[in-house]
């Protein structure tokens, strides 16, 4: 027998055991989902290749730099590319590229494994630095503006790269939800009952309908979440000096 407490809107409750039953069966489909993401992680190692010019000079905080400083003298590399908005104070750069640059802080188990990390961009260095500072980042940054081929390109991208001496190869990049493995929260909050609480969710009858996608991404002084112009990314009110707004001051060109 089962009950919902209230009404619509929540599990049924059921004993222990019932609930074992349906949790044993869900963990078959993720124990299948698990080995399908290891079968598409070996196909990923298969790849094939790109090589470019690893001498290409992107501008750090020590000034123009070969793109293969980036890895450190390590052989392997990941960049999170993040987007831009020319003449933007913190609260208008890019809420995505904020969530995922946030969740990214810390390399240490990358170092740890023989990768290095670094964040590129294709704002003005002198706008990116501000910005880095503002948001207390550790992780290197890098501006690749007015850079083409593998070390610049599209942002909003996580992209892999592979160094054989002095030679540079693209491996792999990917966009869009594919960039989720670099932010946890959503993994988490898929494990909760009312998951990302998005409008575009498979929900059981009676759940709270959602709201648009990312809805949690910008919030007021109050905590309250909406993209309108007195908003910040949610990770800036953590930061000293965050103060109240009312623009996004989105003047220049979205890059």
């Amino acid at each position: 027998m089962t009950t919902t407490p209230g009404g619509t809107g929540r599990p049924p409750i059921v004993d222990l055991a019932t609930w074992q039953a349906a949790r044993d069966e869900l963990l078959l489909r993720e124990k299948a989902h698990t080995r399908e993401g290891d079968a598409i992680a070996a196909a990923r190692r298969r790849l094939p290749m790109v090589e470019f010019d690893g001498s290409v000079e992107v501008t750090g905080p020590d000034g123009p730099v070969p793109f293969i400083e980036l890895f450190q003298g390590r052989d392997e590399l990941i960049v999170y590319k993040h987007m831009w908005y020319d003449g933007a104070p913190p609260q208008g750069q890019c809420e995505g590229c904020t969530t995922t640059a946030w969740h990214l802080r810390d390399a240490v188990y990358l170092n740890a494994r023989g990768v290095s990390f670094a964040i590129v961009t294709t704002g003005a260095w002198d706008e990116v630095a501000e910005y880095v500072a503002f948001m207390g980042y550790t992780q290197p940054w890098y501006s690749v503006r007015d850079i083409e081929g593998p070390a610049g390109g599209p942002m909003g991208y996580l992209t892999s790269y592979l160094r054989d001496g002095d030679r540079t190869f693209l491996t792999y990049s990917t966009t869009g939800r594919g960039t989720e493995p670099a932010n946890p929260t959503m993994a988490l909050l898929d494990m909760t009952p009312y998951g990302r609480g998005e409008t575009w969710e498979d929900k059981p009858d009676g759940w709270p309908e959602g709201r648009h996608a990312c809805w949690y991404w910008r919030t007021d002084a109050d905590g309250n979440s909406t993209w309108g112009p007195t908003s910040r990314p949610t990770a800036q009110w953590t930061r000293p000096g965050a103060t109240p707004v009312t623009t996004l001051g989105r003047h220049g060109t979205y890059h």
